[in-house]
């Protein structure tokens, strides 16, 4: 298992809130939808590609995940694949870790699209990070250096850090 294996934990961008929708239906904001797509730039500068992404089913993390795509070049080919589990909506950090460790062997990267506040919980649990704000559009690279069946708390770094006002920290572990 000398494989590093990488997740990424990325909080949807800014969301709407358009009267009369229900909260899995609510869009990106404008401001949302410029984050999307410099959250997008700042994965594909860093050589970050997932070979998976899971996405909860909400409205704003389907259209996060579009824009960070597009950014990516990510076409869904060559494998790549996305899926919309609807765990992610309501999950807890218990429950993102128990999705995490569901990840094939052989996905090398995950990505999880998701919401606050289970995503940045999930990424201060994995890490024992003691600090780490997690706006909307906040990534964090969280490296390991065992297999997707053994994450548990504090067993991941952080590599690398993003959020739209804050910029980018890397390679912090």
């Amino acid at each position: 298992m000398g494989t590093v294996r990488t997740l990424l934990v990325l909080r949807h961008s800014k969301s709407a809130y358009p009267e009369g929708a229900a909260d899995v239906d609510r869009p990106l904001a404008p401001r949302g939808l410029r984050d999307a797509a410099a959250a997008g730039n700042w994965l594909r500068d860093q050589g970050l590609i997932p070979d998976l992404v899971l996405c909860s089913v909400a409205e704003r993390t389907r259209q996060t995940w579009d824009l960070v795509s597009d950014q990516l070049g990510w076409t869904g080919a060559d494998g790549e694949v996305v899926r919309y589990d609807p765990r992610l909506y309501n999950a807890d950090v218990t429950g993102l870790t128990t999705i995490v460790r569901e990840t094939p062997a052989e996905v090398k990267s995950l990505a999880l699209v998701g919401h606050n506040p289970a995503s940045g919980e999930l990424a201060l649990t994995l890490t024992s990070e003691r600090e780490l704000r997690f706006p909307t559009s906040a990534i964090a690279v969280i490296e390991f250096s065992h297999g997707w069946a053994q994450v548990s708390p504090g067993s991941g770094t952080l590599a690398g850090y993003w959020t739209p006002k804050g910029g980018s920290a890397v390679g912090r572990g």
